[in-house]
């Protein structure tokens, strides 16, 4: 078209004119209605956006090849309509009150929208994020990134970023390392559904997984079409003889911080479900989802480390930097390697090149590095306030789990339940909790942390899985008080 004072994006040169070429071709006596509905059409198809300026009567009727007055007439109806609104010496707008066919977007992001004090686990501090020097990291990275960088990567991920992580994995988790074996990846849930798929073309169709434990875990290995079933824990980890009963190959554990317990699996424990994927020629999936963040005692070394031909490791930045990042890796033996980087290749061509370029950086200045110190300064902070209100509010509370993570248990005594009326009351007063029932695949109560020690075996009362990462020191004061309003503590 050859409208002039048209704002970009609006009629003129849009795929929208393209409606209006069969009106203007429509017999005579038909042209004017075909011109209307066709402008109707394409405002209530979203074809045009509310706000998106018309060309001028004049330009449009010259585009189109029909009488000014035929496009005069179009606009005056579509105003009356509501369709178009026009002011003087201002055109014409398509209005902003119908677009029926587009409504608004839905967010399913998980949250506890209107919640008064949000204690569930698994969110990080996103006001941590280091903005200013991500912003700076992109800018350098976009300066000094190779043109053939930005085209398909490899599946396996940047080899800048994956001799990073394997320097990185080594000096903080003790891993074994070889960046030839590490896969760059969405998060631990691609990790999981990667290798659920590669163990269920090898014929295994159960994985084992610890209960109480992540939820999440039945839907990712259910996508694979493998089951799973679920395991006991005592106080060292994950039960032994459940496991061997079983009849698995494979295992899903959190052995630096259970979760959600928050047990410590022990190092006899390590050593004999090792001893476990040998006999069985097995695996192990090691989810470390936590495991640079200890308060009280020095890091638990990466399970892999003891055994990196039976342990694929997975870790990710969602509680380091944030979740929405979407970046993660995985280290798997060189017996799954081949497939597990073909199921990659397949499923997504491989991670965004950009992004990866950006954390290899941000990792190799350092930068990652002091992100954790800030971040372990904080959540202890958070940690040593919660544990505080908890004693101050609820005296005689029974906290686990609290040498390490973003979480703890807090078991309360019997006076505070049943559970159904406990969540009835917090919940009617606006409060997000959850209790270790919620994820447990018995019932709840039965697989619970004792004491400060950590075991799972429950002796009854009231066990909640509380989050503090995200709150503030003043909001875990104000939110444990809200709650012990709510009971009537």
């Amino acid at each position: 078209m050859t409208s002039s004072g048209t704002n970009p994006g609006g009629l003129a040169g849009s795929a929208a004119w393209e409606l209006l070429l069969p009106a203007a071709a429509a017999p005579a006596r038909a042209r004017g209605r075909s011109l209307q509905a066709a402008l109707r059409e394409a405002v209530r198809s979203g074809r045009l956006a509310p706000g998106t300026r018309l060309p001028s009567s004049r330009d449009l009727a010259a585009d189109l090849g029909v009488s000014r007055g035929l496009v005069t007439e179009a606009y005056e109806q579509l105003v009356a309509e509501g369709y178009l609104r026009s002011g003087r010496g201002a055109g014409t707008w398509v209005g902003g009150a119908v677009r029926a066919a587009h409504p608004r977007a839905r967010d399913l992001a998980p949250r506890s929208p209107g919640a008064r004090a949000d204690f569930v686990p698994g969110t990080p501090d996103l006001s941590l994020f280091p903005r200013a020097a991500w912003a700076a990291a992109h800018r350098s990275v976009l300066a000094d990134l190779p043109h053939h960088d930005l085209g398909y990567p490899d599946p396996r991920g940047l080899p800048r970023l994956r001799t990073a992580l394997a320097e990185l994995l080594t000096r903080r988790r003790g891993v074994v390392a070889d960046p030839e074996r590490i896969v760059v990846v969405s998060g631990v849930t691609q990790a999981t559904t990667l290798l659920g798929f590669v163990l269920h073309a090898r014929g295994i169709r159960a994985v084992g997984v610890e209960n109480p434990g992540s939820p999440q875990h039945s839907a990712l290995y259910a996508s694979a079409a493998i089951g799973t079933v679920p395991l006991p824990l005592d106080a060292e980890g994950p039960a032994l003889g459940p496991l061997r009963r079983s009849g698995v190959r494979a295992v899903v554990t959190t052995p630096a911080h259970q979760f959600p317990t928050g047990i410590a699996c022990s190092a006899r424990r390590r050593a004999e479900l090792l001893d476990w994927a040998r006999s069985v020629d097995g695996i192990v999936l090691e989810d470390d989802y936590d495991g640079d963040f200890r308060y009280d005692r020095a890091p638990v070394g990466a399970l892999q480390g003891l055994d990196p031909e039976h342990v694929v490791y997975a870790g990710s930045v969602s509680k380091s930097l944030a979740p929405g990042l979407r970046l993660g890796w995985m280290l798997v033996p060189d017996s799954l390697a081949d497939e597990v980087v073909e199921r990659k290749r397949t499923m997504d061509l491989g991670h965004p090149t950009v992004e990866q370029a950006l954390f290899a950086h941000f990792v190799e200045r350092g930068d990652y590095d002091r992100q954790l110190r800030r971040c372990q300064r904080a959540y202890r902070e958070r940690r040593d306030t919660l544990v505080a209100a908890l004693e101050e509010d609820f005296p005689g509370a029974r906290l686990s789990g609290i040498a390490a993570g973003l979480h703890l248990i807090a078991g309360l005594p019997e006076r505070y339940g049943p559970e159904e009326r406990f969540l009835a009351r917090v919940g009617a007063a606006g409060i997000a909790v959850r209790t270790l029932g919620a994820y447990s695949h018995a019932p709840a109560g039965r697989l619970a942390p004792r004491g400060h020690g950590g075991s799972a075996e429950g002796d009854g009362g009231l066990r909640l899985v509380l989050g503090y990462a995200h709150l503030s020191p003043a909001r875990i004061h104000a939110g444990v008080r809200l709650m012990r309003e709510a009971v009537g503590a």
